[in-house]
């Protein structure tokens, strides 16, 4: 775990910073190849920027509603003292505020109960460099605007989604390593030579804490599934083969961004057992916020596979180009 970079003028933090480097990088190569096959490269430039505010909004958004910190990020700005206070190690009470900065625990000391505690900050759901994001949140805002936008520049919709089919896996690469760094979206306990244990006062420190399995003096969380990294591994293995069959050639325009919602989603409907962090809970705590979006996505996918044409746009669509076929040398 390694949450910030220390830059010696200031600091970085890890998630946000891998997150914008990894869409960057995404952005970058998506449009090369689009320039290779005769796409319009500021089209592809303007498009990313565009969905990267729509990705950020969006994730946040659903993070907000759905991950159940609605409340928190009310009283944080309201009052503060509805939030759980946190103690020093071994249970000692704070005396100062900078005891509590330099654990980590909080901005302020509750001298009369002497826990931890976070400053009135009202703006704080607007300060996306903390966290907080869901990534269905920003592809369901992304998935409209940037239909939208394409119809509206005339662009060759479902040619240019098919770009994104293995960009944004490349971009989720670099993303899910950020995760890993922060320390957030961890997973279950576990036993198995793969499990990591993170450092005091991580998120998953703070969760095993909490559920009386260690206590404050623990030097670290229980070994638990990194599971950051198999999604940093899964979206690997999307990014490799959606970008072979875009380099070999598609069977029809759109099929790669919609083998990337299927295999995302299988995928994520099954890390969603093993992971341990706050992500929602829908009908009695039996399913979580992105399994719940998974499965309609799945079946988009799956039926504009099947049906071999992508919707919403039919693919004689006026604006769109033949599929393309391998570059020379390519």
């Amino acid at each position: 775990m390694h949450p910030s970079f220390d830059l010696g003028f200031t600091t970085l933090p890890a998630y946000f910073t891998m997150l914008m480097v990894g869409i960057t990088a995404g952005i970058l190569l998506a449009h090369r190849e689009g320039m290779r096959r005769g796409l319009d490269g500021n089209t592809i430039l303007d498009l990313g920027l565009l969905m990267m505010a729509c990705g950020l909004i969006g994730s946040r958004a659903l993070h907000v509603i759905a991950d159940g910190h609605f409340w928190d990020y009310v009283h944080l700005c309201t009052d503060p003292s509805q939030l759980a206070g946190l103690a020093l190690a071994g249970g000692r009470k704070c005396v100062t505020d900078a005891q509590c900065l330099s654990a980590g625990l909080g901005d302020l000391c509750d001298l009369s109960s002497g826990v931890c505690r976070q400053q009135q900050d009202c703006l704080r759901v607007f300060k996306i460099w903390y966290g907080g994001y869901v990534f269905y949140g920003g592809l369901g805002l992304c998935v409209p605007v940037g239909l939208w936008f394409l119809k509206r520049r005339g662009a060759a919709v479902w040619d240019v989604a098919d770009l994104a089919g293995w960009a944004v896996p490349f971009g989720l690469i670099l993303g899910r390593t950020g995760c890993f760094l922060a320390g957030c979206c961890f997973g279950g306990v576990t036993d198995s030579p793969v499990g990591f244990a993170f450092p005091r006062f991580s998120p998953a420190w703070h969760r095993h804490v909490g559920d009386g399995l260690i206590t404050r003096a623990a030097e670290a969380s229980l070994h638990v599934h990194p599971t950051q990294l198999y999604e940093a591994a899964a979206a690997a293995i999307i990014f490799a083969l959606g970008y072979y069959r875009y380099r070999r050639g598609r069977h029809f325009r759109g099929e790669l961004f919609f083998q990337f919602i299927i295999l995302y989603a299988i995928f994520r409907i099954g890390v969603e057992f093993i992971r341990a962090d706050d992500r929602g809970d829908w009908f009695w705590g039996t399913i979580t916020t992105s399994q719940l979006v998974s499965l309609p996505a799945l079946a988009w996918a799956a039926w504009a596979m099947w049906r071999r044409r992508a919707w919403p746009f039919p693919v004689d669509d006026a604006s769109a180009s033949p599929p393309s076929s391998p570059a020379p040398g390519a």
